[in-house]
């Protein structure tokens, strides 16, 4: 069905939503949990979702009441290359099946493994996103890729009748955030600026040298400098670190997720690839240069300038093989962004810096 608008369902006294991934993919999906949480104020709100969403909300406002975490399932959760549990799965339905959802959405995907798994919760109305090769539900829009993520799911809400209420994610910042934040990077009166290097997707990172030229100019401005990543990227701040000649902290796995989202809090800028923690970095408050691929600035940039910019690489072609991945796609984890030049980048880093630290323009 695909005739909007839908009105708010009457009589609804529990929701689930399924979006078991990425912490960005979880911040693309906050403005569509905040609209269901409009709409349905009296309503429990259950977050379909995997292990550190259970861990990361825990004690956090948040416009979902708890998490659920959904078992190994093909498509949707596949921890360690563990396709399927059907056994976790006949007891997660189970368990659901007796949770009675008034309504269950659908944010994970085309649909063609996250709609028959919706569909086994046995809700009463069912809604979500659509691809050519997945079954229907009671409600659907379609799925086409070169859409905003948050748009894709507001549009997900709103066969509920839930209208937005934001175009921009917002989440909490707790006072265990910034403590432990302060920890690692205490402060000293300088305005921080953080470099997150890494992405999964190798296509999506910019060359460690390149951000090592942005930290130089930061720092040089009068800001202390940080360079964030995981135990796995450890590697790629360790070069960005030895490739700059002022001070800078390597806080590589040295904090929690919620470590990170207070330290980002702290930020007068952030500059990094399109990953999770640029996103977390967006919808703390903090003001950013994010280095994207064109086609992820239509999927994944944030839509306001005053506080944010897009430094966008506009190749097609993967860079080994020249195929136009924007038609096919090919093996190879070459970067696409490698050629967004590092003056644009840090030209618009110290735009943003000076006007969220009031730092001097000649500093």
């Amino acid at each position: 069905m695909l005739t909007p608008p839908f009105p708010v369902e009457p009589g609804v006294r529990k929701i689930a939503v399924l979006r078991a991934n990425g912490l960005g993919d979880f911040i693309f999906a906050l403005p569509a949990l905040a609209a269901l949480r409009a709409a349905y104020p009296e309503a429990e709100i259950t977050l379909l979702g995997l292990p550190w969403h259970a861990a990361f909300l825990r004690g956090r406002p948040a416009p979902v009441d708890r998490v659920a975490v959904v078992p190994p399932s093909r498509g949707i959760y596949e921890p360690g290359g563990t396709a399927d549990d059907p056994a976790a799965q006949e007891a997660f339905f189970a368990a659901m099946r007796r949770e009675r959802f008034d309504v269950a959405l659908q944010m994970h995907g085309s649909g063609r493994n996250s709609n028959p798994f919706l569909r086994r919760l046995g809700a009463r109305l069912t809604a979500g996103l659509r691809g050519p090769d997945a079954p229907p539900l009671d409600r659907w829009v379609p799925y086409i890729f070169y859409q905003p993520e948050v748009v894709r799911y507001l549009e997900v809400a709103a066969l509920v009748g839930a209208a937005a209420v934001s175009l921009e994610p917002r989440l909490a910042v707790t006072e265990a955030d910034l403590r432990e934040s302060r920890a690692v990077v205490p402060e000293d009166g300088r305005p921080l600026a953080v470099l997150h290097p890494g992405a999964s997707d190798p296509r999506r990172r910019w060359p460690p040298e390149r951000f090592a030229a942005v930290g130089n100019a930061l720092a040089a401005a009068g800001a202390r400098v940080v360079v964030t990543g995981t135990a796995e990227e450890a590697g790629l701040t360790r070069a960005v670190t030895a490739a700059m000649r002022r001070e800078v902290v390597d806080a590589a796995a040295r904090l929690s997720l919620g470590g990170l989202a207070g330290l980002l809090a702290r930020c007068a800028v952030v500059v990094a690839n399109d990953t999770g923690p640029l996103h977390l970095a967006l919808a703390v408050g903090t003001a950013s240069v994010g280095v994207y691929w064109c086609g992820n600035v239509i999927t994944a940039a944030p839509p306001t300038r005053a506080r944010h910019r897009p430094a966008i690489s506009w190749r097609l072609a993967c860079p080994r093989c020249g195929l136009d991945c924007t038609r096919a796609r090919c093996d190879h984890r070459d970067s696409f962004v490698a050629d967004v030049p590092a003056a644009e980048v840090t030209a618009a880093a110290l735009e943003l810096l000076r006007a969220e630290s009031g730092l001097p323009a000649g500093s």
